[in-house]
C-alpha cells in the first residue's frame, strides 16, 4: 500500500508550532498531547527497530508507531488486533447496523461537557435499545450490541452520534431459547427515536441538577436551571434521529464494517489532497446528495482545519467503544456467546492454542516478508527514542514502499 503524499503529521510538523502559540490558553493538555504524539509518529523520535532479510540480507529500518487512538497511521492496526479479538463471538445471524444522533442544540453543549454528555448519548442510546427489544410487543429478548462514538460529520464539524452493530435477535427471558427478528426488520424506528429522546432528555436535566456540566461564553446563560430547562423544551417536540440500516449479508460483511467504524479517526490521511498557502483541501461526502455528486473537496484555511481535527480528541480514558447486553464484557464469552451458540446449534468458540515455551527463544520475525525475495525478516537491532540506528537500511524496490507499522 502506498503512502499517502499528504499526511495530517505533515500539516502539524509545518505549521503546529505556530498554532499552538496563537492559541495559548485555549488548548486543552489532551489535544496537545494529541499533536505532539502525531508530529513523532513513526520518526526517530521514538526509536524503532532493524529487521535484515535471512536470506538476501535486504535491511530495513522501521520507526515505532505513537499508538495514540487519534493519529491516523495508527488505527490500522488497532483495528486488527481488535477484529482478531471480536471474529469469535460472531454468531449466525443478521446483524443490523442502528445510528442515534444528537440533535444540535444539544451537539453544542456536548462540546463543553464532552465526558458527561458523550456518556449519555451512549446510556440513553443503549438503555433505549435493550428496553424496545426486550418489550413483548416488538422482540421479547434479551439482546446484546456493540456501539462506537463518532463525533464527526464528513467535514470534521462536530456531529457526536452512535454507530451500534446488533445481533438480529436474543435469549428468550428465561433462555431457554433464541428469538429471532422478522426477516430484514429490527426495531421500529419511531419507537426508538422517541423513548431515546426521553432518556436523554431526562439524563440531561439530572446531570444539570447534580451540577455535572458547565457552560461557557454564548452558553453561560444555562447554568440557570430555567434557562436551561427553557433550552432544552423545543427538543421535546421535535423527532430525533435514529436510523436502522439493512442487515448485513453475513459475518463478514459485519466484519468488514466494523473495520471501517471502530477506530476511525476524523479524517484519514487518504482524504487530504493538497496543503499549501490557500489552506488544506480535503475530500468530503455531501449526505444531503445521492450518487457520485455527492463526493466533493473542500479547503479550510490551516488554522481552521487544525482546530476541528482537534475538537474530535476525547477526554482521557473515555471509552469510545463500549459493549452492552449479551455482550457486555466479563459475562461475554464465558457464558452468554456459548449459550447463543448452543441454542443456535453452532460449535463454541475453540480455544486459543498456547505458545510453546520454546518460541520465547526464537528471533523476532516481522510479519510480513522480504519485499525482494519473500523470506523471513528477522530484527537483529532495536533503537531508543531519539536515536539513530547502527544498521543502515538497503534501499527499497522502485515499485515498492515498506510500510513501516
Amino acid at each position: 500500500m502506498s503512502r499517502p503524499a499528504l499526511e495530517v503529521a505533515d500539516i502539524f510538523r509545518d505549521h503546529g508550532a505556530a498554532w499552538r502559540r496563537a492559541n495559548a490558553g485555549h488548548v486543552s493538555l489532551g489535544q496537545l498531547k494529541v499533536m505532539s504524539a502525531i508530529e513523532r509518529c513513526r520518526t526517530a523520535a521514538l526509536g524503532g527497530h532493524v529487521a535484515r532479510c535471512e536470506k538476501c540480507a535486504h535491511t530495513q529500518i522501521s520507526y515505532n508507531s505513537c499508538r495514540n487512538r487519534h493519529c491516523p497511521k495508527c488505527q490500522g492496526a488497532a483495528a486488527r488486533k481488535w477484529l482478531a479479538a471480536r471474529e469469535a463471538d460472531l454468531l449466525p445471524v443478521p446483524y443490523f447496523h442502528v445510528v442515534y444522533t444528537l440533535p444540535a442544540q444539544i451537539a453544542d453543549i456536548a462540546y463543553q461537557n464532552k465526558t458527561v454528555i458523550y456518556d449519555l448519548l451512549f446510556k440513553a442510546s443503549a438503555e433505549t435499545t435493550l428496553t424496545i427489544a426486550a418489550d413483548p410487543k416488538h422482540l421479547g429478548a434479551r439482546i446484546g450490541f456493540i456501539s462506537v462514538l463518532h463525533t464527526w460529520g464528513s467535514a470534521l464539524t462536530h456531529h457526536p452520534h452512535v454507530h451500534m452493530v446488533v445481533p438480529g435477535g436474543g435469549l428468550s427471558p428465561d433462555g431457554s431459547r433464541w428469538i429471532a427478528c422478522r426477516p430484514r426488520y429490527f426495531l421500529t424506528v419511531e419507537v426508538l427515536s422517541a423513548l431515546f429522546r426521553r432518556l436523554l432528555l431526562q439524563m440531561l436535566v439530572a446531570a444539570h441538577d447534580a451540577g455535572r456540566l458547565q457552560f461557557f461564553a454564548e452558553h453561560a446563560r444555562l447554568a440557570d436551571k430555567a434557562a436551561f430547562k427553557a433550552y432544552l423544551a423545543p427538543l421535546r417536540e421535535i423527532d430525533w434521529v435514529v436510523y436502522a440500516k439493512e442487515p448485513f449479508a453475513g459475518p463478514r460483511q459485519v466484519l468488514r464494517y466494523l473495520s471501517r467504524y471502530t477506530h476511525r479517526i476524523a479524517i484519514s490521511n487518504r482524504r487530504l489532497v493538497a496543503a499549501d498557502h490557500k489552506g488544506v483541501t480535503f475530500k468530503y461526502k455531501d449526505y444531503r446528495i445521492e450518487g457520485p455528486a455527492r463526493y466533493k473537496t473542500m479547503t479550510l484555511a490551516t488554522d481552521e482545519f487544525i482546530r476541528r481535527f482537534l475538537i474530535h480528541v476525547l477526554p482521557k480514558g473515555f471509552h469510545r467503544i463500549r459493549h452492552y447486553g449479551l455482550l457486555a464484557t466479563g459475562a461475554r464469552a464465558a457464558k452468554n456467546i456459548a449459550h447463543a451458540r448452543e441454542l443456535l446449534a453452532v460449535p463454541s468458540r475453540p480455544k486459543e492454542p498456547e505458545t510453546p515455551e520454546a518460541a520465547i527463544d526464537e528471533p523476532r520475525v516481522l510479519p510480513r516478508p522480504c519485499p525482494c525475495c519473500g523470506a523471513r525478516m528477522i530484527v537483529i537491532e532495536t533503537f531508543e527514542r531519539g536515536c539513530e540506528p547502527k544498521h543502515r537500511p538497503t534501499p527499497a524496490p522502485a515499485a515498492i514502499r515498506i510500510d513501516t507499522s
